[in-house]
């Protein structure tokens, strides 16, 4: 092996394993790799094989220098109906770390023998703690990268202190209806106006030890001021809470949106490396050429979320009544206990302006000139995104951070327009109209494009992310 090969540095990027955290991941891993890592990219056995089957065999040949490695998920069988997400996320916090341990021993093994570069670096999603213990028991630097928004994170590191205030547990499930979720959260810096209700929704629950609440109380504790913590947001959008942090954090970097610093960078030979769990269906980006600027509702309630079917169908006839185009994303497992059925009727009233596909490359879709409104779920994802694509967002969240990005999208930012959790097809209609047509609809698409043009300047050379991801890879080079 060269001396040039032996001084290559070395990232395991680890993802947790669902796909809103995938994909940034893989845009920081990309972005990493050209600037000269090598790279290991860390997936469970049951998502590698959901890859290899939505994009086919041929789709995951490693490039010189990326490499995908797996981990078991811990779980009987992820197929299986019964695995839910607090049993998943306890499966992370007991059964990972030591598979973990075990890869990157297996790695450090092969660079002794001379096949790959010696490990020099972790970069961990936030939400897989146990990285932490590793990165300490194997003596390697870890990067922590944050998937979600800053003020997500700052909300987390909050969760000790609101058991300790006594605000969560609730009392009792009456808690959840009867106004106390209203009750102000005026004491973390940099969250002005914020209540109960607009932090991440795992505070909502009358157990202590509730997993996912245990989850993320680790989450806050194993995440101490030395860590060196990266954020896909940028300082236009999550100026107060950035400052906040970074008095918590000195080694801080805002370093979004990945999807603008990556596509500033030629990146063919990683093209290929996509990151969908489910089959995309490229033919909408030929159905959106038939339609106007602006004269098209995308709907998409991202890769977790399941609703009930009274709900899809109070969704379904709100887009129907409204009579504007729409493009809906449906996943096969969106609706709870079976498959989606829409009616004969809704299709046929609907049939000449709508298209409904299973998944789709949402950022071409976005950018596409005929969508004039996103119908969101405001995973974090979605909502940078739709900034990045100036497209206004009506939301309706569900559960995570979802709450807190839709505080921001409606309140803070005024780009978007709240649904009621509890779902009318009167207010759908009258709310698409709105978005499309409105005089509220009009100021938020406005508004949309003034946070689309900052994004823009923020990632581009000389700007504050782009400079931060310099910064970073810097003190990475030092350790």
């Amino acid at each position: 092996m060269s001396h040039n090969a032996e001084r290559k540095l070395h990232a395991v990027i680890t993802p947790l394993p669902a796909q809103g955290h995938i994909n940034p991941l893989l845009k920081l891993a990309k972005l990493l790799h050209l600037r000269g890592f090598h790279i290991t990219f860390v997936h469970t056995e049951h998502n590698y094989k959901r890859l290899l089957k939505s994009r086919g065999p041929n789709a995951l040949h490693d490039p010189p220098d990326f490499i995908f490695e797996t981990i078991p998920d811990g779980l009987p069988s992820m197929d299986d109906d019964d695995v839910t997400v607090p049993s998943f996320f306890d499966s992370i916090r007991k059964n990972f770390l030591q598979p973990f341990c075990h890869l990157l021993r297996r790695l450090n093994h092969s660079a002794t023998a001379g096949l790959i570069p010696p490990v020099t670096c972790l970069v961990s999603d936030g939400c897989m703690p146990f990285t932490i213990q590793a990165a300490q028991q194997i003596g390697l630097p870890n990067v922590i990268f944050w998937p979600n928004s800053a003020c997500a994170f700052l909300s987390v590191k909050n969760f000790p202190t609101l058991v300790e205030k006594g605000l969560t547990p609730l009392k009792d499930e009456s808690y959840l209806t009867n106004g106390y979720l209203d009750t102000k959260v005026d004491w973390i810096p940099g969250m002005q106006n914020f209540r109960l209700k607009d932090l991440p929704d795992f505070i909502r629950t009358t157990d202590l030890n509730d997993v996912m609440l245990q989850f993320f109380i680790e989450v806050a504790n194993r995440v101490d001021k030395n860590s060196t913590v990266v954020f896909n947001t940028f300082e236009g959008l999550e100026g107060d809470v950035i400052n906040a942090l970074s008095s918590m954090f000195p080694s801080l970097y805002t370093i979004g949106p990945l999807s603008l610093l990556l596509n500033q960078s030629p990146h063919d030979q990683l093209a290929s490396l996509g990151s969908n769990l489910w089959k995309e269906d490229t033919e909408c980006l030929e159905w959106l050429e038939s339609w106007e600027p602006k004269s098209v509702v995308y709907v998409n309630f991202g890769s977790v979320i399941v609703m009930s079917p009274d709900q899809l169908l109070e969704f379904a006839w709100g887009l129907a009544n409204s009579k504007k185009a729409f493009l809906w994303i449906i996943r096969p497992d969106l609706v709870i206990g079976g498959s989606v059925i829409l009616s004969s009727e809704f299709v046929s009233e609907t049939k000449d302006r709508s298209l409904i596909a299973s998944w789709c490359p949402q950022e071409q879709v976005l950018n596409h000139p005929s969508i004039g409104g996103f119908l969101t779920h405001c995973g974090w994802n979605s909502t940078t995104e739709s900034i990045c694509a100036g497209v206004p967002m009506l939301c309706w969240p569900f559960f995570c951070d979802q709450p807190t990005n839709r505080r921001y999208i409606c309140y803070e930012w005024d780009i978007g327009i709240e649904i009621d959790a509890n779902v009318k097809r009167e207010e759908v209609e009258k709310l698409v109209n709105e978005l499309m047509l409105g005089e509220k609809g009009k100021k938020m698409r406005q508004k949309a494009m003034q946070l689309k043009k900052k994004a823009e300047e923020e990632t581009k050379p000389g700007g504050c992310s782009y400079m931060n991801l310099d910064k970073l890879i810097k003190g990475m080079l030092l350790n």
